[in-house]
């Protein structure tokens, strides 16, 4: 996990461990079935660096609930809305595991659609919440987990949010556009809830799609605008660990198996090492103020990588 002492550096260490290490005996085993966790680290070092103990923390994206695994250890109440009930099932399991080995925080999921966060949470949260934690979805399918079958290769399974039958899920959206602006939608919620001043921490990575390069990150930072939401930082969070000053990638099968595709085909591509971390802050003021938002920008267009 992050330490004190690095809480204000715009680089986050937060894969010194792997991700499997980081959750071991911390989450239940089902909970590597989720196609997009966030790394425990880097959730931790966002609630340490930005909230204080006895505050209020927010994942309307709540997926597994790492977001307020993290929180609860860390003396924080958390609150969490996920759409699909196998995953909220799972954090709610996840919740549980926190108290039974001292977590002092208190934590709760809603299970419900977070573009309409004010249908769903409480109205006397509406300017208590400290921090909100998310991170949006990156599509319909990710890269999932494999095993190997004999004599075919490797068989791809858990790499998608839901059956694909519910086009309600957010994930589902065949535009980036249409991903920015449902994501408007929930940020707008979030900057309702926020107490003056507090902080939201999104992390996105750009993907490639027929090799163009998709740029979430830039999605995002727009999408935060257009909630009536401040940005004031860009940080990275490393999925690489640094070891004696250099850093040591932990791709997944498709990660390496994609990078040398594209090598083999002469497109010089890296693995990627990081997540993006924006942050956003409430700006002081009434609710009235901040959900009727700033000006609205479109949502960026996919560009060619390198």
């Amino acid at each position: 996990m992050a330490s004190a002492g690095s809480a204000y550096l715009s680089v986050w260490a937060t894969a010194q461990a792997t991700g499997p290490v980081q959750r071991r005996g911390r989450y239940v085993k089902e909970s590597v079935r989720h196609p997009a966790r966030m790394l425990p680290a880097i959730a931790a070092h966002a609630v340490q660096a930005y909230s204080q103990p006895g505050d209020l923390v927010l994942d309307p994206m709540a997926g597994i609930g790492t977001t307020l695994v993290e929180a609860v250890h860390a003396g924080r109440d958390a609150v969490g809305v996920e759409y699909e009930s196998r995953w909220s099932d799972i954090a709610d399991r996840n919740l549980a595991r926190a108290h039974s080995q001292g977590a002092t925080g208190h934590g709760a999921v809603i299970r419900g659609d977070a573009t309409r966060l004010l249908s769903l949470v409480p109205s006397v949260l509406a300017g208590q919440v400290s921090l909100v934690i998310t991170s949006p979805p990156y599509g319909p399918t990710v890269h999932g987990l494999v095993r190997p079958e004999p004599g075919a290769g490797v068989a791809k399974h858990d790499n998608t949010y839901n059956d694909g039958t519910d086009k309600g899920n957010l994930a589902h959206q065949r535009s980036l556009g249409g991903l920015a602006d449902g994501f408007s939608d929930i940020l707008t919620g979030c900057a309702t809830l926020l107490r003056p001043g507090g902080t939201v921490v999104v992390t996105a990575r750009p993907w490639r799609k027929n090799g163009t390069l998709v740029d979430l990150p830039s999605a995002v930072l727009a999408a935060g605008v257009r909630a009536g939401l401040v940005p004031t930082e860009r940080c990275v969070a490393l999925l690489a660990a640094v070891r004696d000053g250099r850093l040591v990638a932990r791709p997944s099968f498709f990660q390496l198996q994609s990078v040398r595709k594209a090598r083999a085909a002469g497109t010089p591509l890296h693995l990627i090492s990081h997540e993006d971390v924006l942050v956003f802050t409430r700006p002081n003021g009434t609710n009235s103020d901040v959900t009727a938002g700033g000006p609205r920008e479109p949502a960026p267009a996919s560009r060619t990588g390198r």
